[in-house]
């Protein structure tokens, strides 16, 4: 980003004399500025073109503000050049909180309400995270994991072979809840702020909106308690999957619970292939060390019957044996 625009657009929103300090960022080119001027504090966000895109953070976040959701609310914005300027929620975030030793039910419970009540409001018009963007997105793992494992590209039919599978159980994932409602998509500890002054569903604070579709009622309900970057008591799991259906009114528990199954399957399928993407084209070797929790995760998932096909795929592709071990020049 080039300094001169950044700093013209504070000055122009009555920021620019505001001392600045990094944040720490995410896995996506997005950089992240807290400003702080006198008692006042605000969020820099810089999202610029080709690699980012503010639009639809603009857009999820209004309609999440318009509904009592505690989304940033935006201060300023320069949307050509990916900048925006935003409410500071603070501090406290759930991976923060956690760290610390806080007790993590009453988190996780606040944050399952919210996506119950979320889901009880018709989503904005986004893309639909059917079957053919949920296979073309799982391509990662053949496409990244395989040849840092095996020091070789993936041949045509192995992706093809891959695809076939999923075709056939992806249909189990809108059981239990058909309705199609807004996903966040990475709704976990990292991106969950904790905002005990405010009441309801606005003591949490949401981020990291920007990649939002219109999809499956339980995705995020895995993202949050199939956690890639750490593991949560099985036992709170469990609560907070039977709280969830109990707020959301979901009557089927059977059939909810193998949709969060293979939804669960999915996402920590092409997370397997995210961390060594992060790796070898991004040059973060630093998310590699969810690597392991992220296939026990997986693992979890495959046990159950309805992916059966799915678990002697991944037996024979990539044996139990190989998938604890580190990665070839892993650092």
């Amino acid at each position: 980003m080039n300094s001169e625009r950044l700093d013209s657009f504070l000055r122009r929103n009555g920021w620019g004399d505001a001392a600045r300090a990094p944040l720490t960022g995410d896995a996506s080119f997005r950089s992240y500025l807290r400003l702080t001027r006198g008692g006042d504090r605000a969020v820099l966000m810089v999202a610029g073109p080709p690699n980012e895109d503010v639009r639809p953070f603009l857009g999820v976040g209004a309609f999440l503000v318009e509904h009592g959701f505690s989304a940033p609310r935006v201060l300023a914005a320069d949307e050509p050049n990916g900048l925006l300027l935003l409410e500071d929620l603070g501090d406290d975030s759930y991976a923060r909180l956690l760290a610390r030793g806080e007790a993590p039910q009453p988190l996780y419970a606040a944050a399952v309400d919210v996506l119950a009540l979320l889901h009880r409001f018709t989503p904005p018009d986004l893309a639909v995270y059917d079957e053919s963007r949920i296979i073309e997105e799982g391509r990662i793992l053949p496409e990244w994991y395989l040849p840092a494992l095996t020091g070789r590209p993936s041949p045509s039919e192995l992706f093809e072979e891959y695809a076939a599978l999923w075709r056939q159980v992806l249909p189990l994932a809108g059981r239990g809840n058909a309705k199609r409602v807004l996903v966040l998509r990475d709704y976990f500890a990292d991106n969950l702020m904790w905002l005990p002054g405010r009441n309801g569903i606005a003591r949490v604070g949401l981020l990291d909106f920007q990649d939002a579709v219109v999809g499956p009622a339980a995705y995020d309900l895995v993202s949050l308690l199939q956690d890639s970057r750490r593991a949560l008591p099985p036992a709170m799991v469990e609560m907070m999957i039977n709280r969830y259906a109990d707020v959301a009114g979901i009557s089927d528990r059977d059939a909810f619970r193998t949709a969060y199954t293979v939804l669960g399957a999915q996402r920590n399928a092409r997370i397997v292939g995210l961390w060594p993407r992060l790796w070898k084209r991004d040059g973060k070797p630093q998310y590699l060390r969810f690597l392991d929790h992220t296939w026990r995760l997986l693992e979890a998932d495959l046990a159950h019957p309805a992916l059966a096909s799915l678990r002697l795929w991944f037996d024979r592709v990539i044996p139990p044996e190989q998938r604890h071990q580190p990665l070839p020049g892993q650092p």
